[in-house]
């Protein structure tokens, strides 16, 4: 085993159009996903979607992601780790991110609340509090990966030699990446076989930076159904192998749910 399973699996989490109306999921939508690393089951992933209402009574969707390990790679490294992204539902823009997650010997506990009219972002880290900043924000939507990458979903128009940009937040950092559509694929999984469209991410409009510019990479396989869903996320990080995160079940959101009845 490697100590790198929990970062992997942590940057699997954060995997799940920039300039859509709405966000990626809808109110009660739910995707459970199972984690693999080389041989090993490694633990599992669940994002859920949920309507809230803000302080100032604003209509919010919130999205949270947990993250945990599972099994005999629990047992050596125990990993849990949970973010909520808060948008609002009438732009459809991310308003703050919060993180937190708990390892062996490491706990992070950190937020990115975004002000679009400044363009800043307050970024605070509880644990190491001389992190704190306020960024300047690259224009476009930021986005965390996983939102970023499932958000293609609506992207119906995309076929193989597309791209589309998109703006994604790591930690205290934003990252320019291009998505780019490379081929169809027909896959299996345990909610059965999927034709899909393979999905890229790349960092070439900045020097790369962090597992970008290690040579690492993403892949995520989109169904080509009614659902286009988010069917598997891949990421390579060389060295310590693959983690791969495959869907294996999916709740429809409310309103789908309410109009079947």
């Amino acid at each position: 085993m490697h100590r790198s399973v929990p970062f992997l699996l942590l940057f699997l989490s954060s995997l799940v159009a920039a300039h859509a109306a709405v966000p990626a999921l809808s109110p009660g939508e739910q995707l459970r996903f199972r984690v693999s690393w080389l041989l090993f089951g490694a633990g599992e992933i669940n994002v859920a979607a949920n309507q809230a209402t803000s302080e100032t009574g604003r209509p919010e969707l919130h999205i949270t992601t947990t993250t945990r390990t599972t099994g005999t790679v629990r047992f050596f490294f125990p990993f849990t780790a949970e973010g909520v992204a808060r948008f609002d539902l009438g732009t459809g823009q991310l308003l703050r991110i919060d993180e937190t997650s708990s390892q062996r010997r490491k706990d992070t506990r950190q937020s990115m609340a975004f002000d679009y009219t400044r363009s800043v972002a307050t970024y605070r880290n509880e644990v190491e509090p001389h992190k704190n900043a306020e960024l300047p924000m690259p224009s476009g939507e930021p986005m965390d990966l996983i939102m970023a990458l499932v958000h293609t979903r609506s992207w119906v128009d995309m076929k193989p030699g597309d791209k589309r940009d998109a703006l994604v937040v790591f930690d205290d950092d934003f990252y320019e990446l291009t998505i780019y559509a490379e081929e169809y694929e027909e896959i299996r999984t345990p909610m059965g076989t999927f034709n899909t469209l393979v999905l890229v991410p790349r960092m070439e409009k900045t020097e790369p930076k962090g597992m970008f510019r290690r040579g690492s990479t993403v892949k995520v396989w989109i169904s080509q159904d009614e659902r286009r869903l988010p069917v598997r996320f891949e990421v390579d990080m060389n060295v310590v192998g693959s983690g791969v995160a495959t869907l294996v079940s999916h709740t429809l959101p409310q309103s789908s749910v309410a109009a079947d009845q």
